[in-house]
């Protein structure tokens, strides 16, 4: 009688265990109710990679954003000084060896050294060359996004004789490459505008019309083509169905769901502005009244052999911050990939 009644109880202590579940199984519960969105900002979190370019990314915006206060704490400053009293004049100009390199050591005075010639900060104006640098970048960069997420919207959606229309509009724009416009606006506006006294604001947003205008096409390019595959979706049609008006259609069904390759676009458009913005001020046609790293290159280029501090300097902070971004811009595209395992 009691090994009859054993074999229930030990059958029934057996069968209050949970079953194990199998590993697949546990992953695929971890996920389940998560957006897209919060799936690559998962995958984003877990790449090393990406948080260092983030992260540098990160530094290069608050040394824009806080130029003033940087200069503020080291005492430095962009204001002209008197050449002769830190610079060697029967030396080639270069600065004195109490002043730091090339011929001396660095001092906390002038912590990136001055430069040849005009004796003014180098820290100063590499910090305030990365703030033009960020801020060209980043209004042609939104400027440029806004006006091709629009005519994507407009063409993919439309189609007809629209989307013939901003589709050559954009095959023209394409065969006129960001180097030949500058050289064909440049002289337009130093001709017109040189005796202005916004003369520098004038530059500043004559290249942001030069690289915005020439810089949207991708945008529209990739945006048409993803409303072309999503205006044939069930939510569209049933949209379309129960009467709502085409702009909430854009705005609300379809916008949404261009989040991944807006980014995307976004994250890559932005390194090449940089090194456009610091390409168009090294020869001349950019930038030339104000402050940029490539007007730095510019005036450090005669100095390569006597003083490479001087043309290193800028060099390494186009080549970090753009080498950032691009690292970023390919993270946050894989990312959003589903189909990509990484």
């Amino acid at each position: 009688m009691s090994a009859q009644t054993a074999g229930p109880e030990t059958l029934g202590h057996l069968s209050d265990e949970p079953p194990q579940q199998p590993q697949d199984s546990t992953k695929a519960k971890s996920i389940t109710g998560k957006s897209p969105m919060r799936i690559a900002m998962g995958r984003l979190a877990r790449d090393k990679i990406a948080l260092v370019c983030a992260f540098v990314v990160v530094i290069f915006v608050l040394v824009a954003v806080f130029a003033g206060a940087i200069c503020s704490i080291f005492n430095v400053s962009t204001d002209t000084v008197l050449p002769s009293q830190y610079l060697d004049t029967l030396g080639g100009g270069l600065p004195l060896p109490e002043y730091g390199p090339p011929n001396g050591g660095f001092t906390i005075d002038h912590p990136f050294g001055i430069a040849p010639q005009s004796a003014t900060d180098n820290l100063a104006y590499w910090v305030y060359g990365a703030r033009t640098s960020l801020e060209i970048s980043f209004t042609a960069t939104l400027f440029a996004s806004v006006f091709g997420i629009f005519l994507g919207l407009i063409a993919g959606f439309v189609g007809g004789v629209v989307d013939k229309s901003i589709s050559f509009l954009v095959d023209l724009f394409l065969t006129i490459p960001f180097l030949l416009a500058g050289l064909v606006i440049a002289p337009i506006i130093n001709q017109n505008f040189n005796a202005s006294d916004n003369y520098p604001r004038i530059q500043f947003w004559a290249l942001i019309v030069v690289l915005a205008g020439f810089g949207w096409m991708g945008v529209a390019r990739l945006i048409r083509g993803e409303v072309l595959s999503l205006r044939e979706r069930e939510f569209v049609q049933a949209a379309r169905v129960i009467g709502m008006p085409a702009r909430r259609i854009l705005l609300k069904e379809l916008l949404p769901n261009l989040a991944a390759p807006i980014v995307v676009s976004i994250s890559l458009m932005l390194p090449t502005f940089v090194a456009a913005e610091a390409g168009f001020a090294y020869l001349g046609i950019g930038v030339t009244s104000g402050i940029s790293w490539g007007q730095t290159i510019n005036k450090a280029t005669p100095f390569f052999e006597s003083y490479p501090l001087y043309l290193w300097e800028p060099v390494i902070g186009i080549v970090a911050l753009v080498l950032a971004l691009n690292l970023l811009g390919d993270a946050i595209r894989d990312a959003l990939d589903p189909k990509t395992r990484r």
